[in-house]
């Protein structure tokens, strides 16, 4: 199972909601770290792939920036924040996704690995590659299983909607496979509550 989003989870796929509960665990302190890591500037081209309702955007000014996520909710939240800031589509990104958007400078997938199986995974990566324009690299961060993590954090990941939590070393095998270089880390303070997330810089 890639995901469960019935239940209480449920709840989360509402812009609204979704939003208050990142507010409550300090999730802009995580979307700054991405942004330092992006390097934004006039004219970068970021695509945000799982972009939810973009929150990231409001730390990259000057991009290009593209968001695809396949919820109608999300995009609309976008698209009502940002206006022309950002192009979003409302569809999952594939090999044949409208080849006019280009390539890419910098390719981003915020808590996106951790909801699919190995075999989306990998289309994942190889999608992100085929995308990639050169001296690009894509930027992953997921909730990680990690040894002598809190104890509250282990807890909450086991409860993600997500149903693929990995180690650094298995996100990072996925991407080997697909990336010549990749650059990994567990990080444990990017939110003001105890957790574990992995972050990737894969390069071609």
């Amino acid at each position: 199972m890639a995901e469960i989003t019935s239940g209480l989870r449920a709840i989360l796929n509402h812009p609204l909601v979704y939003r208050g509960m990142q507010w409550l665990v300090g999730a802009e302190r995580l979307r700054r770290h991405v942004a330092t890591l992006i390097e934004p500037g006039p004219g970068l081209r970021v695509l945000d792939i799982g972009c939810g309702p973009a929150d990231l955007l409001a730390h990259l000014p000057g991009v290009d920036y593209v968001g695809f996520d396949s919820s109608a909710d999300y995009i609309g939240a976008a698209q009502r924040r940002f206006g022309t800031r950002g192009r979003f589509f409302q569809e999952e990104l594939r090999h044949d996704t409208d080849l006019s958007l280009g390539h890419f400078d910098r390719i981003v997938a915020i808590g996106l690995l951790h909801h699919l199986d190995d075999p989306a995974a990998a289309r994942l990566f190889q999608i992100a590659r085929e995308r990639l324009a050169p001296g690009g690299r894509l930027i992953t961060v997921d909730c990680c299983w990690s040894p002598g993590q809190h104890p509250l954090a282990r807890w909450m990941i086991s409860r993600d909607r997500g149903q693929n939590v990995r180690s650094l070393e298995g996100y990072r095998g996925l991407a080997q496979s697909h990336f010549n270089r990749v650059d990994s880390q567990c990080l444990h303070n990017l939110l003001h509550i105890p957790y574990s997330h992995t972050l990737l810089a894969c390069h071609p």
